[in-house]
């Protein structure tokens, strides 16, 4: 099969090599910083636009929670996950709270959220802590509701090299310009292109494969971004249909050695 004959085609360069390697070197401190890197390397080598989301929820643990007070009606909460994120938020209220209430919050929703996906709170889940806490209602309701908030902006998407598909001739025209932007303007969109991988480290989308009309002159390559089993979320790289996909996957694939330490 074709594509099995791309992921088995080793087609990088000695310098390439030394390029990525000097990239992934740069000491990070969180796991967003690191998908900025990598997004961003394999765009300068491929000269491709590349597009990265972070790990699915429903696949990220929550491994702490830990509320501070950083003043007598600011709260701080910091959400700690399994893969390494850190998702924090502040919380204001219009009354004091005091050093006790926040003691009780933190034993509370680690004994409630720790071990669960960091996701929204949904209204049962609402319920199961205000039960353990039924007179600090209005102290658990603003913190439940910031959470959510905070949550819902969580797809966040990371975006190199947008301009470098207009050197290729098929980016020319109108239309497939016009399609191009309308995929990278619609953050739904590519989010649904990222996630929609089949249960493979590499996926190829070769023009007519996609399923959107707007991607039919284009082809996309997905990989998962992973660490020692962690998922780190996927890339993907868009192109034109006569990209070059070993060498391509090539990178992604000695990309993903380098951050595993397999070389």
């Amino acid at each position: 099969m074709y594509v099995d004959e791309l992921l088995n085609d080793e087609k990088i360069s000695l310098d390439e090599i030394q390029y990525i390697k000097s990239k992934l070197e740069t000491k990070v401190n969180e796991i967003e910083e690191l998908t900025r890197i990598t997004t961003n390397t394999l765009s300068e080598i491929t000269h491709y636009t590349t597009v990265a989301i972070g790990p699915n929820d429903s696949n990220n643990l929550i491994a702490d929670v830990k509320f501070v007070l950083l003043g007598t009606r600011v709260l701080m909460a910091v959400f700690l996950t399994e893969n390494g994120e850190i998702k924090e938020t502040i919380i204001k209220y219009d009354e004091d709270i005091n050093q006790n209430q926040v003691d009780g919050l933190n034993y509370i929703f680690n004994n409630r959220l720790r071990g669960k996906p960091l996701e929204k709170i949904d209204k049962p889940m609402e319920e199961y802590i205000l039960s353990a806490m039924t007179d600090q209602a209005d102290v658990i309701k603003p913190i439940i509701n910031q959470i959510n908030r905070t949550l819902e902006k969580n797809d966040k998407l990371y975006l190199e090299g947008t301009s470098n598909v207009f050197d290729f001739p098929e980016f020319s025209t109108i239309d497939t310009a016009k399609n191009f932007l309308s995929i990278l303007d619609t953050k739904q969109q590519m989010l649904e292109i990222l996630n929609s991988g089949l249960a493979k480290d590499i996926n190829v989308y070769i023009g007519e494969e996609n399923e959107k009309e707007e991607l039919k002159d284009l082809s996309i390559i997905t990989f998962k971004h992973t660490i020692n089993g962690k998922d780190l979320g996927t890339i993907g790289i868009i192109g034109p249909k006569r990209m070059d996909y070993s060498k391509v996957i090539s990178i992604m694939k000695y990309i993903s050695k380098k951050l595993n330490n397999e070389d």
